[in-house]
């Protein structure tokens, strides 16, 4: 196989190394879809982009076949098979014996399969005929770990095949503050300073990325992106459940007998909020339209859980009040545990 013949069937379905069979399967019937003849019509590009799409999830969703290609790449088919050269021509090389691990990629355990076996290529000798030579060339592009600029925690390289460029991927932590209104980050990658604008809406594990910024290829020559995996850092009264932003609001007794109206924090400042009579602790209120921002369909909601608080302090008038409330109280609310048995 060429090496410009080679495909990153992750690359092509846009997926980490690492990701689960369930990402595998959602990452292909998305494209699939997206690219499929009937909804591209004499769409050649489409169609070529189609058939790549079906190739990698072919490997990439048997195990065994997904195995032997995130150990050998490109060679993945080979492995087991014949290597030409390697100790003479016809030579039989069993490659599942070897680690790969500690090789950047395959031509660099080529090149000290060869220097170990004292063969430099050069085949002379009787009922041979001049020589024969091999180059291989090595790639260094291995992880790489450096504090950047504005809680970026430096890069991995994770794709540095044949045909394929090198993309790298980063951790970028941002306030809840930053990631809401959006920000500009200066990242030192080493070899270079960039500006990145993170668009409002970021979150936990939204994926930013930034073409055209990644490592080079030893094989083509083309870099490849740079891809940037959002953290959040904590905040004390904002946190997410699915897509909407929750918070707690404390409330006394009496607000929630009688209900209320409370200052409630949203991301754009305070807003006031009806507490209707009869709250429970633990209950939510909406405030909709509060919420996250999500650049396709606008901001979401957020959502107010209730808590009732009871004081540890009281003055001497509040406790004769609620020693009134209590003696002439028709409420019991452990009525419903009167008839609970085994």
């Amino acid at each position: 196989m060429a090496a410009t013949d080679f495909k990153d069937y992750y690359a092509v379905l846009g997926v980490s190394k690492t990701a689960s069979g369930d990402e595998i399967k959602k990452a292909y019937r998305r494209l699939a879809r997206k690219y499929h003849p009937d909804m591209n019509p004499g769409n050649k590009e489409a169609e070529t982009r189609f058939k790549e799409v079906n190739e990698a999830y072919e490997v990439l969703s048997d195990a065994e076949k997904r195995k032997k290609y995130d150990q050998f790449g490109q060679y993945w088919k080979q492995a087991g098979q014949t290597w030409p050269g390697a100790g003479g021509a016809g030579t039989n090389v069993d490659f599942s014996g070897f680690d790969f691990s500690q090789y950047a990629n395959f031509d660099e355990f080529i090149n000290e399969l060869l220097g170990r076996m004292g063969n430099t290529g050069a085949q002379t000798g009787p009922g041979r005929s001049g020589s024969r030579s091999y180059s291989y060339r090595t790639s260094t592009n291995r992880s790489t770990g450096f504090d950047g600029y504005g809680g970026f925690d430096g890069f991995n390289t994770t794709g540095a095949s044949p045909g394929s460029a090198a993309d790298r991927e980063a951790t970028l932590t941002l306030t809840l503050s930053e990631a809401f209104h959006g920000v500009e980050k200066r990242l030192n990658l080493g070899t270079e300073e960039i500006n990145v604008r993170i668009p409002p809406g970021a979150k936990k594990g939204s994926r930013i990325r930034v073409k055209g910024k990644g490592a080079v290829s030893p094989y083509n020559q083309q870099r490849g992106d740079l891809y940037l995996n959002i953290e959040l850092q904590p905040h004390p009264f904002f946190q997410f459940e699915g897509d909407n932003l929750i918070c707690e609001v404390p409330i006394a007794p009496d607000e929630a007998v009688l209900g209320a109206k409370i200052e409630v924090p949203t991301p754009d400042g305070n807003v006031t909020v009806n507490v209707p009579p009869g709250i429970r602790s633990g209950q939510s209120l909406r405030l909709r339209g509060k919420g996250w921002p999500n650049p396709k369909s606008g901001r979401g909601d957020q959502m107010v859980k209730i808590l009732i608080v009871a004081p540890k302090e009281i003055s001497a008038v509040e406790r004769e009040y609620y020693e009134k409330i209590r003696s002439s109280r028709s409420f019991n609310p452990r009525s419903n545990l009167q008839q609970v048995k085994l």
